[in-house]
């Protein structure tokens, strides 16, 4: 590994861009990334921050028990994101369904089925600590010598 590559790596783990999506929610979990942006947690004193837009994130953060409405908008949002990229599930929902996982319901668990998950938050909501350092845990993994990968 050359010196700009271990440089490289070292300032990308220092800036990880994050992009959220709710893909049917009681939104429990996404005050708790709400929370995260609060002076209490301040997740940009890691090097985390938040888009809107998913060209510009990293790591695609997914809340929700997974609706029909969204099985191919989150498909195309996960191909928007560009490489090196990843993505978390927050909360038991992404996972299980959680509550809203019914005869007759109209959610489609989990979302694994539909774009590849790199890890998982378990809980109901999980706290902002489990969130963060979740990130921080992965980003590592996923942009570590990513330039040399493709090569």
């Amino acid at each position: 590994m050359g010196i700009i590559q271990s440089i490289k790596n070292s300032v990308r783990q220092r800036s990880i861009h994050v992009c959220y999506v709710n893909v049917g929610s009681c939104n429990g979990c996404d005050i708790e990334i709400l929370a995260c942006l609060s002076p209490r947690y301040d997740i940009e004193q890691y090097g985390i921050y938040v888009h809107n837009n998913p060209r510009e994130a990293d790591i695609l953060l997914v809340t929700g028990a997974m609706c029909e409405q969204w099985e191919d908008k989150l498909a195309d949002i996960w191909n928007k994101i560009p490489e090196p990229k990843a993505a978390i599930t927050i909360g038991n929902c992404p996972v299980s369904g959680c509550t809203f996982n019914r005869r007759g319901s109209y959610i489609d668990p989990p979302v694994s089925k539909h774009i590849p998950i790199a890890a998982s938050i378990p809980g109901c909501p999980p706290r902002p600590t489990e969130i963060i350092s979740t990130i921080l845990e992965l980003a590592p993994k996923v942009f570590k010598d990513y330039e040399e990968r493709q090569g």
